[in-house]
């Protein structure tokens, strides 16, 4: 047999076998992550699946839609109207397999706005996993004399970016349950420790130990507690010592230390949900901290996408700043990465981001179409939306508007809408959603681990 004949014999059954290992790895991913994060349905097959279904980045040179040109014209059209200039607007707009595609300044980098948390939600991903948690360790000096434990309680942080009254209270009822309700000496917080989004050690352990103590109850925290489960208890832990913070325990000066409770944040995937229906800056941030920082997340995108670095310019993690700057094209790509690295692990975009449907955050009171998975973005001179529509004739149809321009943003908003609404007009909408961009039920459970 000729030396070539053997060698693609060969290759063909080095790419067979690759192929078989990655579909089982993908499974063997998503079997051990559901079986921890409170997912309540199966999902091997949308894993196993994506492999078959991954979303094609369509070439920049490719011949614009009509659909999609016009959509795109008449939208440059109204903001010209309305005084903003043609070169000031980027937009990205193509289907799933990449056949149909058209756009304005498409691989421009321009100021995103909170279309960066798409790149900070790329790197937690690529980085942690969709499962990951931050670890909060609460341990103790001393004993427990009755309901007194006669030495500090002491809070390690690990940099839970959504640690906040509804965590507090319940790690509150825990120690009560350990039997304890005064603590004689101090409340002791140290490591990367952040509550209610507020980043700086003395006001979160302030409000830590407040939230502790139901007596003292007031304002933002009793409000937050009347919208936990009925029948939640009312936490009752005086600390009756000082509140201090340290940068670590070696400069604490305190005595053997005995671990009483591993607290667990939210699964990654459901803190990146949260961090980005409301666009929350503070939780983008102390992610990005932890990454290493905006340039890192940026060269983490990269090499998950392949755009260059030229079209993803990042200075933090939240997109505060007109020097983020994305490029529509590689926010779609970044969004397509994103959504290739959530089905590996049994999840869709849907878990991640917003559903127009849901009305709350910060697409509430939009016009965009039923079942659209958006992110906005939002500068003083910026509107910015990208993400997903589920069309009848073409599928899902993937997207990155970004206007600029002093105005109205309200009628930035419009016009984007408009632009989705004017696609969907065209190609239908879907008749039954995607099952790869459906939500996934899910539910949360006690987190605070008793160590015994």
């Amino acid at each position: 047999m000729p030396v070539e004949v053997v060698s693609a014999h060969i290759f063909l059954v080095w790419f067979f076998l690759m192929t078989m290992w990655s579909l089982v790895g993908a499974l063997l991913l998503s079997v051990s992550t559901q079986a921890l994060d409170g997912r309540e349905v199966a999902t091997v097959p949308r894993t196993v699946m994506s492999y078959a279904t991954r979303p094609v980045l369509a070439p920049e040179a490719i011949a614009p839609d009509p659909v999609a040109k016009q959509a795109i014209a008449t939208m440059l059209s109204e903001l010209s109207q309305a005084g903003l200039s043609d070169p000031n607007q980027g937009v990205w707009i193509q289907s799933h397999d990449g056949a149909i595609a058209s756009g304005n300044l498409s691989s421009r980098p321009l100021p995103a706005a909170s279309l960066t948390k798409i790149v900070t939600t790329l790197a937690a991903l690529q980085t942690w996993g969709s499962n990951y948690r931050f670890i909060t360790n609460i341990s103790n000096t001393g004993n427990l004399t009755g309901d007194n434990l006669n030495g500090d309680l002491i809070i390690e942080g690990n940099g839970d970016p959504f640690f906040v009254w509804e965590e507090a209270i319940a790690l509150g009822n825990k120690l009560n349950q350990l039997g304890i309700k005064r603590v004689q000496g101090n409340l002791i917080v140290t490591g990367k420790f952040a509550m209610n989004f507020e980043t700086n050690p003395q006001e979160a352990a302030n409000s830590l130990r407040l939230a502790f103590d139901s007596s003292r109850w007031q304002g933002e925290v009793a409000d937050q507690f009347a919208t936990m489960p009925v029948g939640t208890p009312k936490p009752q832990l005086v600390i009756l010592g000082n509140v201090r913070t340290v940068p670590n325990l070696a400069v604490a000066n305190v005595s053997t230390r005995k671990l009483l409770i591993r607290h667990a944040s939210l699964p990654l995937w459901q803190i990146l949900k949260r961090m980005n229906t409301f666009s929350n800056n503070e939780m983008s941030e102390m992610l990005a901290w932890q990454l290493g920082g905006g340039r890192q997340v940026a060269a983490i995108a990269a090499k998950a996408t392949d755009i260059p670095l030229s079209e993803i310019k990042l200075i933090n993690g939240s997109g505060l700043g007109q020097a983020n700057q994305i490029s529509p094209r590689a926010t779609v790509a970044i969004l397509m990465a994103v959504h290739n690295r959530a089905q590996v692990e049994g999840l869709t975009l849907a878990d991640l981001f917003p559903i127009s449907d849901c009305n709350c955050g910060t697409i509430e009171d939009r016009k965009m179409p039923k079942g659209a998975i958006v992110k906005t973005g939002t500068l003083s001179d910026v509107s910015a939306l990208a993400g997903v529509v589920q069309t009848e004739q073409h599928g899902v149809i993937w997207f990155a508007i970004i206007n600029r321009g002093d105005g109205n943003i309200e009628a930035f908003h419009r016009s984007q809408d408009r632009v989705l609404q004017n696609l969907v007009a065209k190609w239908g909408l879907s008749k039954s959603p995607i099952a790869s961009f459906a939500e996934t039920p899910w539910r949360d459970s006690d987190r605070n681990e008793i160590v015994k």
